[in-house]
């Protein structure tokens, strides 16, 4: 009798997404979390974190070029950009595609998810040997306190507000991130789902507001989060992203463009109500 391997993650109490396995790749506990490569026969390689997805070779290019190239076109020629988390090197790979970039900084602060993207998914983790890049593997909440008018961009690409990643959804982070920015600087976060997480996107997206002088929400479809549909915070310091003034497009994207870049900002009902909503409600459950 053929035994079937289902990896299932809880993304609600009530719903989960379940994915057939092939083959576990990789298993094991660093001194922050649990890591899992699992080959999937829907989304092949998927890198699994306590038991959350955080990506699958299917679908990331989505998310990577929605959380990179938004601010790297906003922004007119970055020129230093921090990525804060990110080890599997997505949001690395979208940045190296810039020319006129000339340092790359990466704060991850578990270099297992490094070693297992390294291992497991060189087409996410290619660029992580580019010479302007630099590793550091430090929690991205001490680090972003050490710097002062240093980055053009700063993306954040954490996990969920949970456990290692709880110190980055907060405002004491947001000051520290608008110091490390130059005066013109950019910043962008994962803000999950406006279907699941209404009330964790609307706190976050409200405390990005209180430092950044401008700040705007944007949405892209990732099939594998939580309800598919996924949410950004872009804070700015001075470029309108309505009116992005980068000219350089990256050859190749498979989804970002300079229509998508703008459609993006466009917002349903439910999530302008949702931003606008001072009951403390959740937003729909479906």
């Amino acid at each position: 009798m053929d035994t079937e391997l289902w990896f299932t993650e809880k993304q609600t109490p009530a719903l989960g997404l379940s994915l057939k396995v092939k083959e576990t790749l990789l298993r094991c506990r660093t001194q922050f979390q649990e890591i899992a490569v699992l080959d999937t026969l829907q989304c092949g390689r998927m890198l699994v974190l306590d038991g959350m997805v955080q990506t699958t070779v299917a679908d990331e290019y989505v998310y990577h070029e929605m959380i990179a190239h938004v601010p790297l076109r906003t922004h007119p020629v970055p020129r230093s950009v921090l990525v804060i988390g990110g080890g599997d090197g997505g949001v690395v790979r979208e940045i190296s595609s810039y020319p006129h970039v000339q340092k790359i900084v990466l704060v991850e602060i578990d270099a297992g998810v490094v070693e297992a993207a390294r291992r497991f998914m060189p087409e996410i983790s290619c660029a992580l040997n580019d010479p302007r890049l630099e590793i550091i593997y430090k929690d991205g909440a001490e680090f972003i306190r050490t710097c002062n008018d240093a980055f053009d961009v700063v993306i954040v690409d954490s996990t969920e507000p949970v456990a290692i990643a709880e110190g980055l959804f907060g405002t004491a982070f947001y000051k520290g991130v608008f110091d490390a920015l130059k005066k013109d600087g950019i910043m962008v976060a994962q803000t999950e789902s406006p279907f699941y997480n209404g009330l964790l996107l609307r706190s976050t997206f409200q405390r990005i507001s209180t430092v950044f002088p401008r700040s705007l929400l944007y949405l892209a479809p990732v099939p594998t989060y939580p309800s598919g549909l996924w949410s950004f915070t872009l804070g700015s310091k001075s470029f309108n992203p309505l009116e992005p003034a980068g000219a350089y497009l990256p050859p190749d994207l498979r989804f970002y463009s300079a229509e998508i870049h703008r459609s993006a900002f466009i917002l349903p009902p439910f999530v302008q109500e949702l931003l606008q909503n001072e009951s403390g409600i959740n937003s729909p459950v479906i």
